[in-house]
């Protein structure tokens, strides 16, 4: 009698919103004491029951505000993370973009705690990094130059990461793709969530937000196991933001026909699931979505995971 190996299930509903309650802290330029006052302008997420709790530093997308990300922090929140969004950008003119996120990476040590509630504390051995967009293609940039701000990360995600077609670091974006497969010299667990309309021409006529070549598929394929990959097929590059934020760069990037809460959940329980498992040491979430991406509220469409030891899954919806 041949023995079916039974599939890891959800251990807890990472794509519905967690049982903590949370606390939206908007911290200003100057708004606390010299030593401890942030580089940028920031949303801080954090729970509110007392208690010590990973971090999640999050880089929003090109020109986007950090507010623009709502729903999504407080889904991450509200299963035991503090989520940390700086503001990076103000205009157009966004080449110190990589300056400003180091500047905020080395703050995260002396003001984090200086802005958390009452009895919340942050544990920054257990830091993650993340970013959407352009967002995305910083915070690879951040980890693989960590040396230089002297913080450890312990994992990275990229919500549809987006290089730049720029070379010099003082430009637009700086060149950090290689194509050269697993190349990127990073020891951290590597999350890449990508769009399957991201590299669809709206309206026929404009250039797509994630052009081949510099999109979320490179992203993974140069980084190294243990990594897995997520493509939401049904989704558009800005369909993660919150119902009815930044209805202008919607207008150039092709979205999804339905509504954008599934697609935030998914993202949201993909992100709750890679931190528990690398940040957590609970790997039962994580497993569970690559080994039946059909549980996910959206379709994933392919799901990837190559372990450190080199074996690899591959699951399809």
């Amino acid at each position: 009698m041949a023995v079916v190996e039974a599939r890891p299930v959800l251990s807890t509903s990472v794509f519905d919103q967690g049982n903590l309650a949370w606390q939206c802290i908007p911290v200003a330029v100057g708004s606390s004491s010299n030593a401890s006052s942030p580089p940028k302008s920031m949303l801080i997420v954090a729970p509110t029951l007392p208690g010590t709790y990973p971090v999640l530093l999050f880089f929003p997308g090109t020109c986007l505000k950090n507010t623009c990300y709502r729903e999504l922090y407080r889904h991450i929140c509200s299963h035991g993370y503090i989520v940390v969004a700086p503001q990076l950008y103000k205009c157009m003119l966004v080449w110190q973009e990589l300056d400003a996120a180091a500047e905020v990476t080395k703050w995260l040590p002396k003001g984090l705690q200086t802005v958390l509630p009452p009895n919340v504390e942050a544990n920054l051995d257990r830091l993650a990094l993340a970013g959407h967009s352009r967002g995305g293609n910083a915070a690879f940039t951040v980890a693989l130059d960590s040396a230089e701000t002297g913080i450890k990360f312990s994992a990275l995600i990229g919500l549809d990461p987006v290089a730049g077609p720029c070379v010099d670091r003082r430009m637009f974006c700086p060149k950090i793709l290689n194509y050269i497969p697993r190349s990127f010299n990073l020891k951290i667990p590597v999350a890449v969530i990508g769009s399957g309309l991201g590299d669809q021409k709206k309206w026929g006529m404009i250039s797509p937000p994630c052009p081949h070549g510099m999109n979320h598929c490179e992203f993974f394929a140069e980084s190294k196991p243990p990594c897995c990959y997520f493509r939401a097929k049904d989704y558009g590059h800005m369909d993660v933001l919150d119902d009815g934020a930044a209805w202008m760069q919607t207008l150039v990037c092709e979205c999804g026909k339905g509504p954008r809460d599934p697609m935030r959940r998914c993202v949201g329980g993909i992100f709750v699931a890679f931190l528990n498992a690398y940040l957590g040491r609970q790997t039962n979430d994580l497993k569970a979505i690559v080994c039946n991406p059909g549980i996910a509220p959206i379709v994933l469409d392919p799901v990837i995971f190559i372990e450190a030891e080199n074996h690899s899954h591959d699951e399809e919806a």
